[in-house]
């Protein structure tokens, strides 16, 4: 518990570090983020498939409650039930179309990868694959802590703090702070602070879209504080149905649902 605890402090100093001239202090979220205890009782998935290479490393980490897909390396890091799904990275040989110029189109030499190092990500999915052109081979993130239902979509991050509920979409990310329940999809963003309930949807040249939800309206959903992290009627609506999903961690086999035909699938963790 000690190791986890040094750990935890130590991601939450390096994210600082980054947010540093914004400025943002992520320690007073981060005491109340998860209970050490928690890490303890849940296990891990790697999904096995033909389509998708074998390729787990993890060191230093722990990965409680959390899924992975694909080919995935995970370095000093926290994870507490998040999804890491690599079933979209791409593939030795693919080619990355940057800005619809062919002048600049990548091979990847190699498999892409997600690699996360020195972060937390607290019931996070992470998704799709890099649309960083400097990085093609590797989904990065680092320095990072995203909280409840966040969604790092195609988008590398470094030195970010993610609020509740927050996504950032095809979108490189560096030294920003992103509010909850916001929405990025501007291609890179860099120090910037990000209020709660902005959807800032940018295609350069082309268009710029720019919203924020009323300040007072979107706390009764979601909202922050350093005491209760996070908390609104999203948050008490998921809270209220959590021992529907209990059982799925206490079983790794689960007994086929018979309303559901054979020519149908249903993943095991959607609630009907």
């Amino acid at each position: 518990m000690k190791e986890l605890n040094r750990l935890f402090n130590h991601i939450v100093r390096r994210v600082n570090i980054g947010l540093r001239k914004i400025p943002f202090d992520a320690s007073p979220f981060a005491e109340q983020l998860i209970p050490a205890e928690q890490m303890s009782k849940f296990y891990a998935f790697y999904g096995i498939t033909t389509d998708h290479p074998l390729d787990l490393q993890f060191s230093g980490s722990a990965l409680a409650g959390s899924y992975f897909l694909g080919k995935c390396k995970v370095q000093n890091s926290l994870l507490y039930k998040s999804d890491i799904r690599g079933d979209e990275l791409k593939r030795k040989g693919d080619v990355l179309h940057y800005d619809d110029d062919q002048e600049l189109d990548l091979v990847l030499k190699h498999d892409e990868k997600i690699n996360i190092s020195n972060s937390v990500l607290i019931k996070t999915l992470v998704h799709n694959y890099s649309h960083n052109p400097e990085s093609v081979e590797e989904f990065f993130i680092r320095n990072t802590m995203s909280m409840d239902y966040a969604n790092i979509h195609g988008s590398p991050s470094d030195g970010c703090f993610l609020g509740p509920f927050a996504t950032v979409d095809l979108t490189t990310m560096r030294n920003s702070v992103i509010g909850a329940y916001s929405y990025l999809q501007t291609g890179g963003i860099s120090s910037l602070d990000v209020q709660p309930g902005t959807v800032w949807v940018e295609k350069p040249h082309q268009f710029n879209f720019l919203y924020t939800y009323p300040e007072m309206e979107l706390q009764h959903y979601i909202s922050l504080s350093p005491d209760k992290v996070p908390w609104g009627v999203l948050v008490d609506f998921i809270e209220e149905r959590k021992e529907k999903f209990q059982r799925i961690f206490d079983f790794v086999n689960m007994e086929n649902i018979s309303s559901v035909p054979e020519t149908a699938s249903l993943d095991r963790y959607a609630v009907v």
